[in-house]
């Protein structure tokens, strides 16, 4: 599928040096770039989704240790990437 975007010529000349650097066409750079950026940003959305459910559960159900083992996981994969 081909498609056209808009770029700064600074951007675009930066382009043009990676993918010569890189030996491919410019076209496949821009397309290994959106592949990264989508599945970065698909990863984000699961942590959003994953931290929505969070907010749903109500702790005090939970004996106080668990509270803190949760509150610890989410501590420790707030910014992962995906």
């Amino acid at each position: 599928m081909k498609t056209a975007i808009s770029l700064s010529n600074v951007l675009y000349e930066k382009a043009e040096e990676t993918a010569s650097y890189m030996g491919i066409k410019r076209s496949k750079l821009f397309a290994i770039a959106l592949e990264e950026f989508i599945i970065r940003h698909n990863g984000n959305m699961i942590i959003e989704k994953i931290n929505e459910v969070y907010e749903r559960i109500d702790k005090s159900e939970f004996e106080p240790h668990l509270n803190v083992i949760l509150d610890s996981q989410r501590d420790a994969t707030k910014n992962d990437t995906w």
